[in-house]
């Protein structure tokens, strides 16, 4: 599975971005997919999650309430929608993937990597 992440950019804060995460190679629809993000001097964390099934979502404390998770196995892209985004949100942003049928908790669960697209939040 390639994955092809999009949609970063400079935003100031309190707007919004909407990430998408394009797969291609096979389909995405029995993989957990994640989004990931690494600020400059530090380690790459874990933002949000969603099953296969888009039946259960996971949000970082630090990010709930303001961004979405969501997936269109349809067309094989999963989305991270970002809104009232704040300076600390500034980082390199990484789509995942975990194995096939596998939950995607952890950096250790994820499978797939795909290149990461740069959030840049302004005050």
């Amino acid at each position: 599975v390639q994955l092809q992440a999009s949609g970063g950019g400079l935003v100031q804060a309190g707007g919004s971005l909407r990430l998408s995460c394009a797969a291609s190679g096979r389909s995405i629809g029995t993989y957990s997919m994640g989004w990931f993000r690494q600020a400059p001097g530090k380690e790459r964390e874990l933002v949000a999650t969603i099953t296969w099934s888009g039946d259960s979502k996971y949000y970082a404390d630090s990010v709930k309430g303001r961004f979405t998770i969501s997936r269109d196995n349809a067309k094989n892209t999963v989305y991270l929608q970002m809104n009232n985004l704040k300076p600390e949100d500034t980082a390199v942003y990484y789509c995942a993937a975990s194995r096939s049928m596998r939950y995607l908790k952890t950096k250790d669960d994820v499978y797939y990597w795909g290149q990461g697209t740069q959030v840049t939040v302004s005050s």
